[in-house]
């Protein structure tokens, strides 16, 4: 159940299952029941708007009721802030996630003077498409959606205003999806499968990795330790000077770029980590042109780009964070997966859009929304590994999408493991275990 549905797809779904007022009665059931397992009786005031979202939650105060809780429903023009104040649990069941003006006056006064919240499909005032606030929203400790999550579920500032969020089946038919076609996911390895080695297979056989490097090889290691500990047969640091490398296993190659491309064995490239915006610009040039390539591209290469995307063609992926982004694409703007797709097909990669909610997005319209990666992953150098770690999954033959996923997925249960204090280095030595876990 990972696919995310907009706010315009599951009202297609509500209309192809065609029995509004069931799903209603499961919907508000399904509200009463999350509260009656997490709260004690208390004082319940049902705040209900006019559609679906206030009927969902009648039906809810209904059940509180039969169970013996005290419970009041009052539609928005008839509920005080006084009323509000006097409860001590308010379900917000105003708005919806498709919601279409800013929330505000009167309703912003009332859900501003609750003291706890559980939303009902999402707090009013968040954009179920975007996650993005209209005019104000209300702080929830629990959200129950119905059926499947919505992009505003997964993507902030609407992400962090849902509190704990229940997903809860409704009786919706699955057939349902087999029209509407989502193309929107929630980053799960139910999206991917890992490669698995052949008994007989060889280093070569599992990829070969090459890492350009510039003078200052620091993110270039960091990402050829996460191609290593991800499984690629073979990994070579390739820089323009010599240098001493500790690390046992790892090639050093001081070639001209021009030389290293004659190898038919360097399939699979990694172009930009401490690169330098002229080496890594040309590099860009040198790689495509040479044709056959399977690309990552990063940082110095990504900058190197401003203001052209069209130089990113023949790139397998691309890993920008929000800055870089905004260098090659121009500014992101308040609909993060919108604009990740729209970069995604202007550039012909696969855009990793990096961030607290990163979004993966494919040229062809797919997309994925990353759930689990925790806030001390945001440390100088993690960028750099999660490039090495998609090459190398690309490198043993996933495709760029499903790779990219799979990196961004096992990066973050890395950082998971790798726990608070988190360092860059760091993360490879959790690889093996997180991918262990899946295989």
């Amino acid at each position: 159940m990972s696919e995310l549905l907009t706010p315009v797809e599951m009202a297609q779904a509500d209309a192809l299952a065609g029995t509004v007022e069931a799903l209603m009665q499961a919907a508000g059931r399904a509200v009463a029941r999350a509260i009656v397992q997490r709260y004690p009786p208390c004082r319940v005031l049902v705040l209900a708007g006019p559609g679906n979202n206030g009927g969902d939650g009648v039906v809810a105060a209904r059940y509180l009721a039969q169970a013996g809780w005290p419970v009041r429903v009052l539609g928005l023009a008839e509920a005080s802030v006084g009323d509000v104040r006097r409860a001590e649990l308010v379900i917000d069941a105003l708005f919806g996630a498709g919601l279409k003006r800013d929330v505000a006056g009167q309703a912003a006064a009332l859900l501003t003077a609750a003291r706890r919240i559980v939303a009902v499909d999402v707090p009013s005032g968040v954009d179920g498409a975007t996650g993005q606030v209209r005019g104000y929203a209300p702080q929830a400790e629990l959200t129950v959606t119905f059926f499947r999550k919505k992009p505003g579920h997964l993507l902030y500032p609407g992400r962090g205003l849902c509190g704990e969020v229940l997903l809860r089946q409704i009786g919706m038919p699955e057939q349902v999806l087999e029209d509407i076609r989502p193309q929107c996911w929630e980053n799960t390895p139910a999206l991917f499968a890992l490669p698995r080695r052949a008994g007989t297979g060889h280093k070569y056989a599992a990829g070969d990795v090459t890492v350009l490097s510039g003078s200052l090889p620091g993110a270039a290691r960091l990402a050829c330790a996460a191609a290593r500990r991800a499984g690629a047969g073979m990994v070579t640091l390739a820089a323009d000077v010599p240098m001493v490398l500790p690390e046992a296993g790892l090639i050093l190659r001081t070639e001209p770029l021009v030389a290293l491309l004659q190898d038919r064995r360097r399939q699979t490239w990694v172009v930009g980590p401490g690169l330098g915006l002229a080496a890594a610009g040309g590099a860009l040039v040198a790689l495509v042109a040479a044709g056959g390539k399977t690309i990552v591209a990063d940082a110095d290469a990504l900058t190197a780009c401003a203001g052209a995307p069209e130089k990113l063609r023949g790139i397998a992926v691309i890993t920008p964070h929000a800055a870089e982004f905004a260098r090659v694409f121009g500014a992101i703007g308040p609909d993060k997966l919108d604009s990740a797709r729209r970069a995604a097909a202007l550039c012909g990669a696969v855009v990793v859009l990096k961030g607290a909610d990163t979004v993966i997005a494919a040229p062809g319209g797919r997309a994925a929304i990353n759930t689990n990666a925790p806030p001390y992953l945001a440390t100088g150098g993690t960028g750099d590994v999660l490039a090495g770690l998609i090459a190398a999954l690309l490198a043993q033959g996933m495709a760029p999408f499903e790779a990219a996923c799979a990196g961004v997925w096992l990066h973050g249960e890395a950082a998971n493991l790798a726990g608070p204090g988190l360092l860059a280095e760091d993360l490879p030595q959790h690889l093996p275990a997180v991918m262990a876990a899946l295989l």
